[in-house]
């Protein structure tokens, strides 16, 4: 398995501007991808946090096993931290987050209150590894095209304030990162689902990786997306699809194109709503 590390310049500035901002916001949004919700984290914003409340937005619940996602909120959320889990595109929660922000922040807001001082806005802090929906919800609560969007990694790469509402703020920050995958079965899951640029890791590890959970774990669903017989070597499996699909070049299987097709059939939910991880594990 490849030694995963992909850490372009400007997230090193982003990490520092992360830091130096903290101190400006009340709590923090974190998005996470509802199918890798421990895989999606960034360990680097535990150390930053300065123990200021969360708000964990698993996104694209639309792609993820709905049970699964369940649980996972049930194990995320504590007193610090609250749970959502979203379709960016399709689900209204402009009032899930506000609700959500006010509860993480009802300690600052009372002494606001006590003290008489008029409340001001709440300010959050929006960040999230590359290619979890930053930008989306961002523009989704803004109900314009503040952010930029793109379903790659690392498109957002300066820092801007939006307002949501009246009573938040929200920084938006470029998608952070950290230096070095020291559990290559993290970085296996953000490459599957594009969270690292594809040219980073072979194609043939990320498909091989991904039809091996598959087989262990969702194995009807891989034999009935594909309409192939069962064969123990995933490796074996992943070349049984290339000859179903057709994908010869003289006379043998095209391990390029079945490769890049596969993987590509994962991010787009061939074999239906996969979590990648579960919340028991």
């Amino acid at each position: 398995m490849a030694n995963i590390q992909w850490f372009p310049g400007h997230m090193t500035k982003a990490k520092r501007q992360m830091e130096q901002n903290l101190k400006l916001v009340d709590f923090v949004i974190e998005l996470r991808d509802a199918r890798i919700p421990y895989s999606s984290r960034n360990p680097m914003l535990e150390e930053m946090m300065q123990n200021k409340p969360r708000l964990i937005i698993l996104s694209k619940k639309d792609k993820a096993d709905p049970v699964q996602t369940e649980r996972w909120i049930e194990k995320l959320a504590s007193d610090q931290e609250k749970v959502l889990a979203l379709d960016l595109i399709h689900d209204a929660f402009k009032k899930k987050v506000s609700d959500c922000a006010r509860e993480l922040c009802r300690p600052f807001l009372e002494r606001q209150k006590r003290r008489g001082m008029k409340p001001r806005p709440l300010r959050a802090m929006v960040c999230g590894i590359p290619n979890v929906g930053k930008s989306t919800f961002i523009n989704s609560i803004a109900k314009r095209k503040a952010a930029q969007t793109a379903n790659r990694p690392g498109v957002t790469k300066s820092l801007q304030w939006i307002r949501f509402g009246s009573d938040i703020e929200l920084l938006d920050t470029p998608g952070v990162l950290w230096p070095k995958f020291d559990d290559q079965q993290v970085g296996m899951k953000l490459a599957l689902l594009g969270s690292i640029r594809d040219e980073t890791i072979p194609m043939e590890e990320i498909a091989y990786f991904a039809c091996s959970y598959l087989m262990k774990n969702h194995r009807q669903a891989l034999l009935d997306s594909y309409k192939v017989e069962w064969v123990e070597d995933p490796y074996e499996m992943l070349l049984s699809i290339g000859r179903k699909r057709g994908y010869l070049q003289g006379g043998q299987v095209d391990e390029d194109r079945l490769m890049k097709a596969f993987v590509k059939d994962m991010r787009q939910e061939k074999c239906g709503r996969i979590t990648w991880e579960k919340a028991d594990d």
